[in-house]
């Protein structure tokens, strides 16, 4: 691992955690926003994020290039409850098949939080509020998610993509997060 790479590295997850946490902020959701994405400092998710570190996509995809798999990734989605990886489980009705349990509202929107940020950080100056649910779509059917959470995730995209981040986190503090 380079000394050069790791602090881009670095940089960048500090510039991902400080965009997710003021969206989190406007949401309601301070330790949400405070706590996201710690795990990124750990040395199983660090190590692999300085080493396979690129400007414009996650250091994940290099370390599953190589390898076929990211470790890093697997130790990231197991600790953060926004990634609907995190909520897949064995069905327990029918053939017990995995299926996407439902994800608590918080993490949902605390995954539009997340997405806008990550759609910031890789896209830059070709960002939109369109970008995250560009982004979902093109990855869609390979989600395995709860309906609920597919039906809000869905939503609180297209919201932003169509009414901006005011509105959004709004909706979102006012009417997904009211009696939570």
């Amino acid at each position: 691992m380079s000394l050069k790479k790791a602090w881009k590295h670095l940089k960048t997850v500090h510039a991902h955690r400080r965009e997710v946490r003021k969206n989190c902020f406007r949401m309601g959701l301070y330790w949400q926003g405070l706590t996201h994405d710690l795990s990124k400092y750990s040395w199983p998710e660090f190590r692999i994020g300085a080493k396979y570190f690129m400007d414009d996509q996650s250091p994940h995809n290099g370390e599953r290039a190589e390898y076929g798999f990211s470790s890093a990734w697997l130790h990231h989605k197991g600790r953060n409850k926004h990634h609907l990886e995190y909520w897949m489980d064995y069905d327990v009705k029918g053939d017990h098949h995995i299926a996407g349990m439902r994800m608590p509202e918080k993490y949902v929107a605390e995954m539009v939080a997340d997405r806008i940020a990550a759609s910031k950080i890789y896209k830059k100056d070709k960002y939109t509020d369109s970008s995250p649910l560009e982004y979902y779509m093109s990855k869609r059917d390979f989600h395995v998610l709860h309906p609920d959470t597919r039906e809000l995730l869905e939503k609180l995209l297209l919201m932003l993509s169509e009414k901006g981040e005011d509105v959004t986190f709004d909706y979102v503090r006012k009417e997904v997060l009211k009696n939570k």
